[in-house]
Parts: C-alpha cells; structure tokens; sequence
C-alpha cells in the first residue's frame, strides 16, 4: 500500500469516527431532553392496562430464580399466573387481591389477600415523583432488553434514606422490561428482568389455570387476623426523613380484641409501613432484610412498634424509634 493510499485510509476511519462521536453525542442529548415525568406517566398507564407473557429472571442480594408470567388484565381485574422454573416450583395463581399459592411438593394451596401487591415488581416510582426534591430523574440512554427497544430512566436519591431505582421501559408501551434497586453504594439489591416478552390481548383462560392438577391437594386459607377501618390516630413520627409523609392511617381489629394502628408513609417511591399494637408477653425488637425491604423493631411505652419498607435499614430505623402519641 502506498503511503498516500494508507494516508486516505488513516483520514477516512478518522472521519467515521467523528462522525459515530457525533451521533452518539447528539442521540445521549436528545435522550436528555425527554421528559422523564412522561416516561413515568406512560409506565404507570402500561403497568395497570397492558397484557403479557414471558420469561423473568428475578435476583435478590446474589441469589437469581427464573419465573414464567403470564398476565392478563380482564375489566381492569390482574389475572395472572406465576411459575418458578426451578426449586419446588412454587406457582402463584391471583385474581385480583386473591391470590393461591401453589406447593407442589407439599401438595398444599395457600389462599390470601394481597392488596394489590405485585408478585414480581418492587413498588415502582410515581409520576407523581418529579415534583419531589428528594430525587433527581433522568433519561440516560438507549438500549435492548428482551429484544426490544428500550429507554433507560434513572431515579436518584439525594441522600441514604432511601434507594436507588434504574428502569428499562419498552420504548413504544413504556413498560418497564428491567428494574434495578441499588443501595447508597450504588450495589445491585435487587433486580427484576424479562429475558423473553410478547404483549397481547389474545390470552386463553385456559393459560391464567393451575398448569398442574389440584386433586387430593390440601387447601389452607391464611386468616384475616386483622380487618382495617379507616380513622385518625394520635401518633405521629417526631423525626421523619425528609419526603416521606403519611398517606393512610388504619386502625385494625383482630378477632381476640387485639388493636393495631398502622401509618403508611410515602415520598413518592418509597413506601414505608409502621405497625403500632399493644406489648404482648414478648417485646421484639431488632432488624430484618430480605431483598429489598428492611424491617425494625421497638418497644416503647407498652407498644411494640415496627417499620417496614423497601428502604435502607437506617430509614426505618429512624422512623419507629421516633413514633410517639401525641
């Protein structure tokens, strides 16, 4: 090769490069200015009306299982069915809040009341949240996740109260295809990602059964120890992080006259649960983790106070340690 050709060759992969720089520059800007308020309003949309299949694969501090969805939403009612793919092959089957966990290995089905709870996401942040100076949002980039088109939404904390969320949404519906929840050290906590996804309205009844037979199962229904009644209550937190505020206050008869109040606080992405009931024989107190959510208890003054939330172990920590009656 002459040295002038090898010059034209050097010059040209230059320019490609300026050029590739250039686009990806300009696309990382475009990315930018899109309104991650938007992106937030159309999963939520995405979230409470679209219908689905697919394969998921679920991590919680370092240990994975993978799980297969099927989703259907039936007059704004959740019909789902969710199967682990290994271990004993737990399979969740909920019709609106009620839910049957099936235990193949024990042959056993156990019925419960979920509230709206989802059986693969973590509690996802609000719209509403862009209002929020606790967090600052942003779209970051492109991407595929399940073969699909995606944008990458970023929810960050201003301080270690609360934790990270990174979203992947499917570019045209705004599902969200992978969440991640990272602690203030920006570690992985947990994650949810579909491998697989198809979105269609054509789900058979037959795909929402039991993919196993039932018979000669023993069925186990959890009881409804508490029913809740809406009321104000007297206490409040003294020393509650910044954000957060009460959203819902219950106060919960059981059958044998036992009293909890429970006080939910929100700041738009976390949610924080705090369970107020009379000191039994045995006082707990002490920290829980599982995935995600960390729990914390207190005895004070006769009460046994817990605080439970998908949040850092020093968030509910300081909330039930700070409960008083006012």
């Amino acid at each position: 090769m002459s040295l002038m050709s090898a010059f034209k060759n050097k010059t040209l992969l230059l320019a490609v490069a300026i050029v590739a720089s250039a686009v990806a520059g300009y696309s990382s800007r475009a990315m930018a200015q899109q309104n991650p308020g938007d992106w937030l309003k159309l999963m939520e949309n995405a979230v409470g009306s679209t219908s689905y299949q697919g394969t998921v694969i679920r991590r919680k501090r370092g240990e994975s299982e993978a799980l297969k969805v099927v989703h259907k939403i039936v007059d704004g009612v959740v019909n789902e069915r969710v199967t682990s793919q290994e271990g004993n092959g737990l399979e969740i089957i909920r019709i609106g809040n009620d839910v049957h966990c099936i235990l193949p290995e024990k042959q056993s089905v156990l019925v419960e009341g979920w509230n709206n709870q989802s059986a693969l996401f973590s509690p996802l942040p609000q719209a509403t949240v862009v209002d929020t100076p606790q967090y600052d949002l942003s779209v970051l980039r492109e991407g595929r996740i399940a073969g699909r088109k995606a944008v990458l939404l970023s929810v960050r904390p201003h301080d270690s109260y609360r934790y990270a969320h990174r979203i992947w949404l499917d570019k045209d519906s705004g599902f969200p295809l992978q969440t991640e929840v990272l602690d203030v050290d920006g570690e992985l906590i947990e994650e949810v990602k579909f491998a697989d996804i198809s979105f269609s309205e054509d789900i058979s009844e037959e795909a929402l059964d039991p993919s196993i037979s039932l018979d000669g199962f023993t069925w186990y229904k959890e009881p409804a120890r508490y029913q809740a009644v809406d009321i104000k209550t007297d206490w409040a937190c003294d020393d509650l992080p910044a954000g957060f505020r009460a959203i819902s206050t219950k106060t919960e008869e059981g059958g044998a006259g036992e009293i909890m109040t429970r006080i939910v606080y929100s700041d738009g992405v976390a949610k924080v649960s705090v369970f107020i009931e009379t000191s039994g024989s045995e006082e707990k107190s002490g920290w829980a983790v599982l995935g995600a959510s960390s729990s914390f208890s207190v005895a004070s003054d006769g009460y046994q106070i817990t605080a439970v939330g998908e949040v850092p172990g020093i968030t509910v920590q300081r909330i039930a340690s700070s409960m008083r009656r006012q």
